[in-house]
C-alpha cells in the first residue's frame, strides 16, 4: 500500500467542471487529499491549521462576503489565501468569477474552476468519489462474485476450483467482479469494495480452456464493475483429519485492510456441488446480517427441550 493520488484533469472530467482559469496548469495537479476545505475563515484572514493540500470550494456565501468588500479589500483577501498554495479553487452554482480571483491565480498559477452544481451536492458528491479513488487498496488472489446481492470473496490455493465454482455461479445467474486477481479498497471505515484489474476485467481463466470473455459469452448482465465484500469463503482441499464445523455458532472472520469479514471454509472433494453451497453460504449472510442465525436458533430450541425435560 502507499499514497494515491488523482488527477486534477480526471476530476474535471468526472464532475464536467469548467476551467475559468489555469488549463495550463491542470496537468501538473495532483489531489492526494480526501479532505475538502470550504475557505470561510481564511478569507476572512485566518489562515491557522489550513490544510493546503485541500481542494478549495466556495458558494454563495462565500461569494456574497466577498462581493461586500471593496475592490482592494479583496485583491488583498484572495492574495492572502491564494499565497498558501491548494491545488485548485472549485466555484460552484455558477456564481459569477471576480476579476481579482484570475488575477491572484495567474499570480500563483492555481486553476481556478466552475460549476452550475449546487455546493452541498457537488461537495457530497466529490467526497465519495475522493473516498474512493484515494482509499487505501490491496490486490489479493482471489475470485469475487455477487451471489443474491452479497460480495462473496471465493480464496483458496492455486487449482482448488475457484474458477470453476464462479463459472457454475454465472451460469446460475450471478455476477462476475473480478477472476484471479481483486483489487479491495477500504472506502470506509466498515466497508470493502472489490473490482478487477482493467487488463483482465470480465475474464476469467479456465485450466484447459484458457480465458474467456463472461461478458461476451453470457451478456453485460453476467458481469458487474464494483461490489462490497460481505463473505469470504476459503475453498480447502478435504482433510479428512481436520476437522470442520458443521453447526455454525462460532463465528470466524477475515481481516482485510484492518476491517474483520465474515469467513467460512468450504472442504472441497469430487461430488459436492460448490455452486449450491456458495448460494446458500450468501444467503445465510444474508439472513445474518438482518437478525437471524439458523444455529443459535437451532441451539436455543436445545437448550429449551433440555429445560422442558429437566423441569
Amino acid at each position: 500500500m502507499g499514497e494515491y493520488k488523482v488527477t486534477l484533469q480526471e476530476i474535471i472530467e468526472e464532475f464536467e467542471l469548467s476551467v475559468v482559469f489555469g488549463n495550463e496548469y491542470i496537468s501538473e495537479v495532483n489531489i492526494s487529499s480526501l479532505e475538502i476545505n470550504r475557505p470561510g475563515l481564511q478569507l476572512a484572514g485566518y489562515l491557522d491549521y489550513f490544510g493546503v493540500d485541500r481542494v478549495q470550494i466556495i458558494g454563495m456565501v462565500e461569494v456574497e462576503y466577498l462581493k461586500n468588500l471593496s475592490p482592494k479589500e479583496r485583491l488583498s483577501a484572495l492574495d492572502d489565501f491564494f499565497k498558501c498554495r491548494f491545488p485548485c479553487l472549485v466555484v460552484c452554482r455558477g456564481l459569477p468569477i471576480f476579476e481579482e480571483f484570475c488575477t491572484v491565480a495567474e499570480k500563483y498559477k492555481t486553476p481556478v474552476l466552475s460549476t452550475s452544481d449546487v455546493t452541498s451536492n457537488f461537495l457530497s458528491g466529490i467526497i465519495r468519489y475522493l473516498n474512493v479513488k484515494l482509499a487505501p487498496r490491496i490486490s489479493m488472489h482471489a475470485t469475487l462474485v455477487e451471489v443474491y446481492g452479497e460480495g462473496i470473496l471465493i480464496s483458496g490455493k492455486s487449482g482448488v476450483g475457484k474458477s470453476e465454482t464462479t463459472l457454475e455461479l454465472i451460469k446460475r445467474g450471478h455476477r462476475l467482479v473480478a477472476d484471479d486477481q481483486v483489487e479491495i479498497s477500504k472506502v470506509s471505515d466498515k466497508t470493502l469494495v472489490g473490482t478487477a484489474p482493467e487488463i483482465i476485467r470480465h475474464m476469467m481463466e479456465i485450466r484447459g480452456i484458457g480465458f474467456i470473455d463472461i461478458k461476451h459469452l453470457y451478456g453485460i448482465g453476467s458481469v458487474k464493475l464494483t461490489e462490497n465484500i460481505r463473505l469470504v469463503i476459503n475453498l480447502e482441499t478435504w482433510q479428512p483429519d481436520k476437522e470442520y464445523d458443521r453447526v455454525g455458532l462460532d463465528d470466524n472472520f477475515t481481516e482485510i485492510l484492518g476491517i474483520k469479514i465474515p469467513s467460512i471454509t468450504i472442504p472441497v472433494r469430487p461430488g459436492r456441488n460448490l455452486a449450491v453451497i456458495v448460494e446458500v453460504a450468501a444467503m445465510n449472510t444474508r439472513q445474518k446480517i438482518m437478525g437471524y442465525n439458523a444455529a443459535q436458533a437451532l441451539n436455543d430450541r436445545v437448550f429449551k427441550a433440555v429445560n422442558d425435560i429437566n423441569t
